[in-house]
């Protein structure tokens, strides 16, 4: 399947003529040949992004609202093919790609009826006849930046939310699913999204670092949101502070399950395999750390071992009932071996599961984890997943919190004031008593804390990052000044 980038909507190729290809990271056949963006491609983008801005900025809020609704129904349309591209470029279960595909849905839904709920505010004043207040307008254009692993859902919000708020928008595509995202743009497109309003653009991996280099140098560009890698959004803010330009930053984690002494075990270990293993634990919210109380913690690992000897494992391609696909390539499978071996050096063991090969692992579970060890440190990313194991609420509230992370987490107890109370203490930007680590919903505000990132996606939060706010007065123009 061969991919294009799309500009002023029409598909063009590299203007190096130069062509990369994506395989499947089980039997490394092509499964996509995209066109290999430049330096001058993307400057083409921010260009007709700018002009179209023009224009887009001033379409009222029925035109644009209209156009997201459309857009919903046309990526639903094609979830067929979001679940064989997902499958085919990053071993998606058809359980992730769908929930992808639903959630994107809403989630441009939500965004439809944001497009009335930016509002400014009038300001008390001391100047006699003065009328005071706050306007909220677009920025400019926006580059989006999204990964390769929620590849629907990330890329929904990061073109959505903008072009609700009248901004225009240059995509830039994850090298590693290509595809995948092409179906997104196309969906904007018929729709019927004007020419420029969404410019999308995709690049080979080693031409990355220029051609984002670009587009955050680029006058035209105001906003950048970026969803990745603690490592990657660290530069690209560094990039941003150069600009003087803001940016959104939705990173890594190593989210925290904190299972009390009280907690509905059964219930725990149900939410439990969905946060650690759905699309192989390769969610910046998968569950990658349970922190679980002494008294319970036996009982808990027996049943949760249970729980995950249930789940399927193999290539999504030939069996869509998969639920443990494949990494998404030969590389994460012998990093997350080595956290593994240094974990059982140290005295860890493994509850369940066992070393990748290649790109296909197991569900693992390694239980008796402690600090000192990279895997209680390190993001995991892959279908593996820990038990720290403590003493009392107090324990695990520091064990919870002993990361540099601060994404998602989870508190489960039967008593719910006390679960609220360790809920309260967790440093993240989202708790979830008694459910998963793995939730989203367009009407909340997701983002993180600590090298997790800042700003937030989704709920009317959005429009803070989308939006400037300008302070504008209309005065009596025959008032009197001191000189």
């Amino acid at each position: 399947m061969d991919v294009r980038l799309v500009i002023d909507n029409d598909a063009v190729e590299g203007g190096s003529g130069r062509w990369f290809e994506r395989r499947n990271p089980i039997s490394g056949e092509v499964v996509t040949r995209a066109a290999a963006g430049d330096k001058d491609d993307a400057v083409r983008a921010a260009e007709s992004a700018s002009k179209a801005f023009k224009s887009w900025s001033k379409a009222g809020p029925s035109e644009r609202r209209a156009l997201l609704l459309a857009a919903a129904d046309r990526l639903e349309a094609k979830k067929d093919d979001f679940i064989a591209a997902m499958a085919a470029e990053v071993g998606a279960s058809a359980l992730w790609a769908a929930f992808n595909v639903m959630g994107s849905a809403a989630l441009l839904r939500e965004a439809a009826g944001l497009v009335t709920q930016v509002q400014g505010e009038t300001i008390p004043t001391d100047k006699p006849g003065t009328l005071s207040m706050t306007l909220r307008q677009p920025v400019g254009v926006v580059l989006s930046i999204v990964p390769w692993n929620g590849p629907i859902l990330l890329a929904a919000r990061a073109i959505a939310y903008p072009i609700a708020f009248g901004n225009t928008v240059v995509f830039r595509a994850s090298e590693t699913s290509p595809r995948t995202h092409a179906l997104i743009a196309e969906a904007f497109y018929e729709a019927g999204l004007p020419a420029g309003v969404l410019n999308f653009v995709v690049n080979a991996p080693d031409d990355a670092p220029e051609v984002i280099d670009v587009l955050i140098a680029h006058p035209a560009v105001r906003r950048v949101n970026f969803t990745g890698s603690t490592r990657v959004g660290r530069i690209i803010a560094e990039k941003c502070a150069t600009q003087l330009k803001r940016c959104l930053l939705e990173l890594g984690g190593k989210a925290p399950f904190v299972v009390l002494d009280d907690a509905d075990l059964d219930g725990a270990v149900n939410a439990a395999a969905f946060g650690a293993f759905l699309y192989q634990g390769q969610i910046c919210m998968s569950t990658e750390r349970f922190v679980v109380d002494e008294s319970v913690a036996d009982a808990f690992v027996e049943r949760f071992v249970a729980k995950v000897a249930t789940l399927g494992a193999g290539d999504p391609v030939t069996d869509p009932s998969i639920v443990v696909g494949p990494v998404v390539d030969e590389r994460s499978g012998m990093r997350i071996n080595g956290l593994i071996e240094d974990a059982l050096e140290k005295g860890a063991v493994i509850a369940t599961g066992g070393k990748a090969q290649g790109a296909v692992m197991p569900a693992t579970i390694v239980d008796h984890v402690k600090p000192g060890m990279a895997i209680y440190d390190e993001e995991t990313f892959g279908p593996i997943t820990t038990v720290v194991r403590v003493a009392g609420v107090d324990e695990a509230v520091r064990i919870a919190n002993d990361t540099a992370y601060g994404l998602s987490s989870a508190v489960f107890g039967r008593d719910v004031s006390r679960a609220l109370a360790v809920a309260e203490q967790i440093e993240a930007g989202c708790v979830h008593i008694n459910g998963a680590t793995v939730q989203n919903e367009p009407q909340a505000p997701y983002g993180g804390m600590k090298q997790s990132g800042y700003g937030r996606f989704d709920g009317r939060a959005v429009i803070d990052e989308f939006t400037e706010i300008k302070w504008v007065t209309i005065e009596p123009s025959n008032q009197a000044y001191p000189f």
